[in-house]
């Protein structure tokens, strides 16, 4: 698994589309594992830091303590629904899948609170911090002419490939 810094150093075009599509909307869905193996599906904000990926929970949110128990994570971008009457207009979504790695330095807390404009971190005191570990990141968009779905998964040990699915 990877920082996010190394999915932008090893495809610079690709990692830019999918935080891109990250950073349109400001609400994100984050899968998680309950403690039965169950999927937990939580709304979630997520921000690109420093070449990283964080999130935050509020102070033993059922999201966090699942990821304390079982790190294990995906993350997706909000899509968009397309017009009907332009389908090909889809912008397309992207998604992303890894473990999430709980930081409880406060230095690098108030760094990153900072970092997102925050004039008092002491108000975030008893949140969850994660910062997240990368293991696959996915964009879906449709193809030209948009009778297709390309998708592009990428991976540490299998870098770019694309799909494509009618």
């Amino acid at each position: 698994m990877v920082a996010w810094r190394e999915v932008v150093a090893a495809e610079p075009e690709f990692a830019a589309q999918v935080r891109q599509r990250f950073e349109a909307h400001r609400h994100k869905t984050l899968a998680t594992l309950r403690s039965d193996g169950s999927p937990r599906i939580s709304g979630t904000e997520a921000q690109f830091i420093e070449g990283d990926l964080w999130f935050g929970s509020m102070a033993r949110a059922l999201k966090a303590l699942d990821l304390l128990r079982d790190p294990r994570f995906a993350l997706h971008g909000p899509s968009v629904d397309p017009d009907d009457d332009n389908p090909s207009a889809w912008p397309g979504e992207a998604k992303l899948s890894g473990r999430a790695v709980e930081v409880t330095d406060r230095a690098q807390i108030e760094a990153v609170l900072k970092a997102q404009g925050v004039t008092d971190p002491g108000e975030f005191g008893d949140s969850h911090f994660f910062r997240l570990d990368i293991e696959e990141v996915v964009l879906t968009r449709l193809g030209d002419p948009a009778d297709h779905l390309v998708i592009q998964l990428w991976t540490p040990g299998g870098g770019l490939r694309s799909f494509q699915r009618k």
